[in-house]
């Protein structure tokens, strides 16, 4: 009896089989997407159109133009002045009239016009800076500035780059969540098919079919969450790309089929791209003294802060020489012309003065109510204060690293085991499935079967995507961004 039994089972279930093969689909085929979207286009794109990132470049444009307008201390300054005036009513004095006759009374006076109708002048005036170590050390200081604002743009392009890099893998996280949401409900309908079948042929119990309706029932309306999830994930990608509506572009790349061995990349960051294809990464990490040893020469806060010391120290040097003396250079050429009636351009050739002088300037502060003294105490307060920062920030930049060096080593393992977890878990499916069509097991193990393999999907997604989020903060962290040198070359170019 028993035999029979399980023979009548595998036919039935050989029936169901085939049916289901010669039967169209359930799932509705995709259109095809209008366009593509990579990890390097997005990249590209990212720090092309950010705004943030355009804001740092118009300070470096600001900064430029800042260190030209500190030349403007040390180089000659040469100024021209021209007017013309029309005397019409000409000032008048009186004086003593024994001035111009001897004889004349004490009380006379003498009505004498001083000036013409038209008088005209121009001026040529030239100064030229012979020592001024303020005006010197400015050009230096407009240079530091510059360097900072340029550094100012790497770090901006870089932090665009990994929170880009984070959105698109949010997305790729989010997409692969729907997919293997979606392919579990597809599998409990198949089983519950299956079974609803064998329950009308007597081969199944009514438990079994409750049992997977409300597995049925408790998956469903995860998959409008999860959809929800994909739309807010690429509306945040669109922000970073400045491109609101990404709902017509394919997101390239699938977590699934990027393979994580235990000796993990070590370019897996900002400027890795995500294939469609399977992708093992190989190379391990450099040991923690590099990581470290490389984040305090390239980071770009640390940078900063180093730059942002400099020019407070060059700032208070500029301050401590305001008592300097300062020596100039000057000249000027003078040209004078009045006369009466009609203007006359500089008026008739014998009725003009020319005046020509050349001098050296000196001054130096003597005492100024001790101003000085008290804003060279000010400045030395904050090169310190920078001082205090940047020895802070390397502390914490140190540690910062190591524990994403950390992460990204648990993450690689992790993926490594939960990639055998996946194919053990669909070789488990494959199993369980196979007896329960020949009889030999119930519709509780292929249940059990089912969820370990869908929970094993998304661990692995869930690790793949903790790995590559934790090398993009490892890059940014030790200052890794050649998107963003290229992106400040391109500024410095004319």
């Amino acid at each position: 009896m028993s035999i029979v039994f399980t023979a009548r089972r595998r036919l039935y279930v050989a029936c169901i089989a085939l049916a289901a093969a010669g039967a169209p689909g359930s799932a509705a085929s995709q259109q095809p997407a209008t366009d593509t979207l990579t990890l390097e286009r997005a990249l590209r794109t990212g720090v092309e159109r950010n705004r943030e990132v355009r804001s740092a470049e118009l300070a470096l444009r600001e900064a430029n133009a800042q260190a030209s307008e500190a030349w403007s201390g040390v180089f000659p300054r040469i100024d021209w002045s021209a007017s013309y005036t029309r005397n019409i009513t000409p000032s008048v004095s009186f004086l003593p009239a024994k001035i111009f006759d001897p004889t004349a009374g004490d009380d006379d006076l003498v009505r004498v016009q001083f000036g013409a109708e038209n008088a005209w002048n121009s001026t040529v005036s030239l100064e030229q800076p012979l020592f001024q170590a303020r005006a010197f050390l400015g050009v230096g200081a407009a240079g530091r500035f510059r360097e900072l604002q340029q550094e100012a743009l790497r770090g901006a392009t870089q932090a665009t780059a990994a929170r880009v890099s984070v959105a698109y893998y949010d997305v790729l996280l989010a997409q692969e969540q729907q997919r293997l949401l979606e392919a579990s409900i597809a599998r409990v309908r198949t089983t519950l098919d299956e079974t609803e079948r064998m329950q009308g042929a007597g081969l199944a119990s009514e438990y079994d079919v409750l049992r997977l309706r409300v597995e049925l029932a408790n998956l469903e309306p995860n998959v409008r969450r999860a959809r929800n999830a994909v739309v807010q994930a690429r509306r945040t990608l669109g922000v970073e790309l400045d491109s609101p509506d990404l709902a017509s572009v394919n997101v390239a790349g699938a977590l699934a089929d990027i393979e994580i061995p235990a000796t993990h990349a070590a370019t897996a960051g900002v400027g890795s791209e995500v294939h469609q294809a399977p992708a093992p990464l190989h190379a391990s990490l450099p040991p923690g003294d590099e990581l470290v040893a490389l984040a305090m020469e390239n980071r770009s806060d640390l940078r900063q802060l180093e730059l942002t010391a400099s020019l407070r120290r060059t700032e208070l040097r500029a301050e401590q020489l305001e008592y300097a003396p300062k020596v100039s250079l000057f000249a000027n050429y003078n040209i004078n012309a009045q006369h009466n009636g009609s203007p006359t351009f500089f008026g008739p050739a014998g009725q003009r003065a020319y005046g020509r002088l050349a001098g050296v300037s000196i001054s130096m502060p003597i005492f100024n109510g001790f101003k000085e003294n008290a804003r060279i105490r000010q400045q030395r307060a904050v090169v310190r204060a920078v001082e205090t920062q940047l020895d802070l920030a390397r502390d914490r930049a140190e540690a910062e690293v190591r524990a994403l060096a950390d992460q990204v080593e648990e993450a690689a393992e992790r993926a490594s085991g939960q990639r055998l977890a996946v194919t053990q878990a669909r070789r488990g499916f494959a199993i369980v499935g196979a007896q329960f069509r020949e009889g030999l097991s119930g519709q509780l193990e292929r249940t059990d079967a089912e969820v370990a393999l869908r929970q094993s999907e998304f661990n692995y997604a869930q690790a793949v995507y903790d790995y590559l989020v934790a090398r993009v903060r490892l890059d940014e962290a030790t200052g890794q961004a050649p998107l963003a040198a290229r992106r400040v070359a391109q500024l410095e170019r004319p």
